[in-house]
């Protein structure tokens, strides 16, 4: 889908690969803070003795 300007020339729209990368950013971010909270979740119970 192209969009049309005041003097007849056209831009193809690149919104959808924007928002596909977007999402796939968010998606590596989630997986980070939940990776890193994991990780200081397991240390804090190695440090209180648990174990793991």
């Amino acid at each position: 889908m192209a969009r049309q300007f005041a003097y007849g020339a056209t831009r193809p729209m690149v919104r959808s690969t924007t928002s596909l990368a977007c999402l796939a950013f968010v998606a590596v971010l989630g997986v980070a803070f939940w990776a890193g909270a994991a990780w200081i979740g397991q240390a804090l119970l190695r440090v209180a003795g648990f174990g793991f």
